[in-house]
């Protein structure tokens, strides 16, 4: 057996791990029970430690415990602890046998009675066969005309017949009817019985841990394993204040976790934490393989209508409805642990979740943020001023990808979400509609025709005027977007035209085409703003203007 010797008060082994579904007998188990001390969850799963608390004589034991779940990844086992001047050994995890129940004799008696009493039942049911068969063979070959001296038979006498030969074919239906409903019924308790006589099947794993104790002494073990149907997302509440100390707009920006679990295990009074390490995704970036460029094969003649059910399926809209506004209390935050590769949130006190319990949802943190507020709008596809607060991440930890409830001067206003953000990058969250910014767009030039001497080319030339106007008591920054054609061809020209108003920057968030005007407009202040563009290309060929 292979052991590691450490010092004596700590100790951690890596030593082979078996997985069985028999467990090999070894001299001096000691069989005892574990508990959950802490979990970690991840994204894509969860660490579990358990604590066993033994009291060790000296000497080569093997510590059993049969309470470990079926979902940890065995691969995953290491087992830590102090005390006995402890060498570890082998550690085995080992699904068990299949035990069968204890009344193994009894069940398998009533189940041969009622098998015994069944055949009974098939007896009668023949007999009652037989009894029916032979009255409708009794009227179908007795004498139907003739009665004393060849003369006709009365109608009394045809009457008893009859009544006698029904009489015979009723009770004999009625005894197969009856008897078959008892055998329904024993059919039932057979199955029940079988399956009750079925070893039941293992429901945890046990783990056999290899230690030599240096003295008697207490000991105590942590075994840390991995389990996969676990993970925490990322939630959050951005509560925005458009007037708060001093005046400023204040954001607060609250953390949370929604942990769901359904490890086959209880975690009854935990330590609990989170993490943003995400530990199945592996230890390496993937590989790339060759790319080749060539021509397809011809799509058999079914593909066409295949493909477009696929999109169709594709462009199903998702629909979900806005958060409860939660209610006003005061919540404990996690403790932050900041490493180089991961953010650590641990859950003051315990808790507990039940394995299939459903999400549990926990505060993290809280920040407040001077946000600087702009009000931002698109009147190419809509005329709607939307306030939205733009900072940037300062914390240690990336914001994580996740819904966010929207919060505007205490009103719930709907539901976003956020983005994967590192520190230092920015962070916008809007805020709805801003009634008392009136944005309008309208063409002020359309013009289609020619252009050149001879004629050799057409033209598209439109200009727009967008107007805003600011109904707010205090100066607004506005930020307005539209955009220009972009071409795609040599010999399709696109031109911005002179009136139009400079903008602030082009190609906005590397969109090309897009445009941005950005000012601070007065109290009461109303501006207008003018875009023209002018499309050039060869009057043979026709332009469609689609977006990207």
């Amino acid at each position: 057996m292979h052991c590691l010797l450490l010092s004596p008060r700590r100790f951690l082994t890596s030593a082979a791990i078996l997985v069985s579904f028999a467990a090999p007998a070894m001299a001096a188990e000691l069989e005892t029970s574990s508990r959950i001390d802490n979990v970690t969850v991840y994204p894509d799963g969860a660490t579990v430690t358990r604590l066993i608390n033994i009291d060790l004589a000296a000497g080569d034991h093997t510590v059993l415990a049969r309470d470990f779940p079926l979902s940890l990844d065995p691969s995953s086992l290491r087992v830590e602890g102090e005390g006995a001047r402890l060498t570890i050994g082998a550690i085995d995890a080992a699904v068990p046998r299949a035990a069968p129940p204890a009344n193994l004799p009894e069940i398998d008696q009533r189940i041969e009675k009622l098998r015994d009493r069944r055949a009974e039942l098939d007896g009668s049911i023949a007999a009652a066969q037989a009894r029916r068969q032979f009255a409708q063979n009794f009227a179908q070959n007795s004498p139907a005309a003739l009665g004393e001296k060849d003369r006709a038979r009365p109608l009394a006498e045809w009457r008893e017949a009859f009544a006698a030969v029904a009489e015979e074919v009723a009770a004999a239906e009625g005894a197969v009817r009856d008897a078959r409903i008892k055998q329904r019924d024993i059919d039932r308790e057979l199955a029940r019985l079988e399956s009750e006589r079925r070893a039941n099947p293992p429901r945890k794993i046990d783990l056999r841990i290899g230690v030599v104790a240096g003295q008697a002494a207490p000991a105590t073990l942590r075994v840390t394993y991995t389990v996969r149907n676990a993970r925490w997302v990322p939630l959050y509440d951005a509560r925005l204040d458009t007037d708060g100390k001093g005046g400023k707009p204040s954001l607060e920006l609250i953390r949370r976790a929604e942990v769901v679990q359904s490890t086959g295990e209880d975690w009854t009074d935990v330590a609990l934490a989170v993490s943003t390490a995400r530990i199945a995704k592996g230890g390496n970036a993937p590989e790339l393989r060759p790319l080749l460029a060539h021509f397809p094969a011809p799509p058999p003649p079914a593909a066409a209508a295949y493909e477009k059910r696929d999109m169709l399926a594709a462009r199903a809209p998702d629909s979900a409805g806005p958060e409860a506004m939660p209610a006003p209390a005061r919540e404990q935050e996690a403790a932050f642990e900041a490493g180089g590769f991961q953010a650590v949130f641990r859950v003051p006190g315990r808790v507990s979740m039940m394995a299939q319990q459903g999400a549990r949802s926990f505060r993290l943190a809280t920040t407040t943020i001077a946000p600087e507020l702009i009000v931002r709008a698109v009147p190419a596809l809509d005329v709607t001023a939307f306030l939205e607060a733009g900072f940037r991440n300062a914390e240690e930890t990336p914001l994580m990808p996740g819904r966010v409830a929207l919060y505007r001067d205490g009103l719930y206003v709907g539901r976003s979400s956020v983005a994967l953000t590192p520190k230092d990058e920015e962070v916008r969250l809007g805020f709805g509609a801003d009634d008392q910014v009136k944005i309008a767009r309208t063409v002020a030039r359309k013009l289609e025709g020619s252009a050149g001497i001879i004629g050799s080319s057409k033209t598209d030339e439109r200009e727009f005027k967008i107007t805003v106007r600011n109904g707010h008591s205090f100066p607004v920054k506005v930020s307005i977007e539209d955009q220009i054609p972009v071409s795609e061809a040599a010999d399709i020209v696109v031109e911005m035209l002179s009136s139009t108003t400079p903008p602030t920057a082009r190609d906005v968030r590397d969109r090309r085409g897009v445009l941005e005007w950005a000012f601070e407009a007065a109290p009461g202040e109303a501006r207008d703003i003018k875009l023209g563009w002018r499309v050039k290309w060869p009057k043979d060929k026709a332009v469609v203007l689609s977006p990207a």
